[in-house]
């Protein structure tokens, strides 16, 4: 799913009016009632509704669902917040046919704003994407009433103040909304950590706006949805066999983190690869020959961390169809020179994450080293160490972006949302996943989904897009089973489920 900028939406709306063709007012009946009928399988008739209208479009949203609420009798109060002079031709328009069946309130001063009740629903429509500048006034005013209120809010396609694909400035006073309801597309706001608490749980709607548009649209910000993921998982032959699906070594583990080289070995056999061999420091060789009987296990010289030298005679790390290298392996310089090693000799994408990453950062000669195309999957202080500091979210998309292109890798960048930035300038935001995977381990399991599809011969863009779609996906099946409290990283690999 494309996110497109408020300029390509605004130009997306005049195609759809011209080509479909639609009347502006009939388009915007058209989103009403989308919002209405989403509100309607939320909400029951007992809780009384205040619909705060602006001038401008959105607030001509806001008085047709005041109309079509009303209708399906719901207890609406409507206000329109007079900030300004003028009104848009569809808010007129929507004004005239409320009025016809309803009273409005007017909102002018602080006098005029209602007290809120904590039973009540909040609908905010003052604001709506192309806002450019900091709320003011008796827009602010409306807003802080709302931000301090008890209700519920919901927020008509983007909450009121919040600048969609820019950011805002440090003192904008912005609607602090429970849900909101999008026309059609995301914006790039809602993907944004510290924007979280302006969305709230939001959910798009589709009003028809065209696809012809929306598939011609170049943008360099994409959503994954389960449609997209379903054109990528591959069908297995009924006469494929072990080897069909790779050979992948996994270099995991030091003393005191052997859970991590289990855990990462357990996700990359459930993800599908044909062979796994592990190597891991042979105080582990026993915990891994009995946690994970399927991989093969190549103990290190190194009783404690790795070095890369095997006590058993093992293939050359390139001869293998993918390697991921990271979990637990600590920063020892023995290790950092394994790291050094691997990176000289292979050539092909393999997956980094964890200490390898940290050692990449702490050695940052190592940058030029890495395979291209290879995925590197850090957490936010992790690409911070690898990178630099960033003022905003925004800013950190860019540095993400920026890093990807000119190292020609594939930047898997953990969180809500994860985004994944690739060689060629396009971020992909993730749409799976929940707050109980914060816990240890889950980005071991990651490591072995990503390393068991490169194996599989994936696409290194393709293998990140897929499997942190389907880790997100394991870890949303696993906490509606056990809650999000007490999840844990084994419960999204026995949760994977490749169908």
């Amino acid at each position: 799913m494309k996110i497109l900028t408020v300029e390509q939406t605004r130009a997306l709306d005049q195609y759809t009016i011209e080509h479909e063709p639609i009347a502006p007012i009939n388009l915007m009946e058209r989103a009403a009632q989308a919002f209405t009928d989403w509100y309607t399988a939320r909400f029951d008739k007992n809780r009384p509704i205040r619909i705060f209208c602006g001038l401008g479009n959105n607030g001509g949203d806001g008085l047709a669902i005041a109309r079509l609420l009303i209708q399906l009798e719901y207890t609406v109060q409507t206000y329109v917040v007079r900030y300004a002079p003028r009104e848009s031709e569809d808010f007129m328009h929507n004004h005239r046919r409320l009025k016809l069946i309803a009273s409005i309130n007017y909102i002018e001063n602080e006098r005029d704003i209602p007290v809120i009740r904590p039973n009540e629903v909040v609908i905010d429509a003052i604001l709506g994407s192309g806002l450019s500048r900091t709320t003011e006034g008796i827009v602010q005013s409306v807003i802080d009433a709302m931000n301090h209120s008890p209700a519920t809010v919901v927020s008509v396609d983007i909450a009121s103040g919040l600048f969609a694909d820019a950011a805002n400035g440090p003192n904008s006073t912005i609607v602090q909304p429970d849900h909101t309801v999008t026309f059609q597309l995301p914006k790039l706001a809602f993907l944004q950590p510290q924007l979280s608490r302006y969305v709230g749980e939001w959910q798009w709607v589709d009003i028809g706006l065209s696809r012809a548009f929306i598939e011609r649209t170049p943008t360099t910000y994409f959503y994954t949805t389960d449609k997209e993921v379903r054109h990528l998982l591959r069908q297995r032959d009924r006469f494929s066999h072990k080897g069909s699906f790779g050979h992948a070594l996994l270099l995991a583990g030091s003393y005191g983190k052997i859970g991590a080289s289990v855990l990462a070995s357990r996700a990359c056999l459930r993800s599908g690869v044909g062979l796994l061999s592990v190597q891991t420091p042979r105080c582990g060789y026993e915990v891994l020959q009995t946690a994970v009987p399927e991989a093969m296990c190549q103990p290190d010289g190194h009783i404690h961390v790795l070095t890369g030298q095997s006590e058993l005679e093992s293939p050359e790390p390139s001869t293998y169809s993918a390697i991921g290298v990271g979990p637990g392996i600590g920063t020892a310089p023995e290790t950092l020179s394994m790291l050094r090693n691997l990176l000289s000799k292979v050539k092909k994408p393999m997956v980094l994450d964890a200490d390898a990453i940290n050692l990449i950062a702490q050695n940052r000669d190592l940058i030029n080293q890495i395979p291209k195309n290879s995925i590197l999957t850090p957490h936010p202080k992790e690409f911070e160490r690898l990178t630099r500091r960033w003022t905003s979210d925004y800013d950190k998309l860019g540095i993400l972006r920026d890093f990807a292109q000119r190292n020609r890798l594939v930047v898997v960048l953990k969180g809500a949302n994860t985004a994944i930035a690739t060689p060629d300038g396009t971020t992909h935001f993730n749409s799976t996943g929940n707050p109980g995977m914060s816990t240890g381990g889950t980005g071991d399991v990651l490591t072995g989904i990503l390393t068991a599809l490169l194996a599989q011969g994936y696409d290194p863009v393709e293998a990140a897009v897929l499997g942190v779609y389907e880790h997100g996906r394991a870890g949303d099946r696993a906490a509606s089973q056990r809650g999000q409290i007490g999840l844990t990283a084994s419960d999204l690999i026995e949760a994977l489920r490749w169908d």
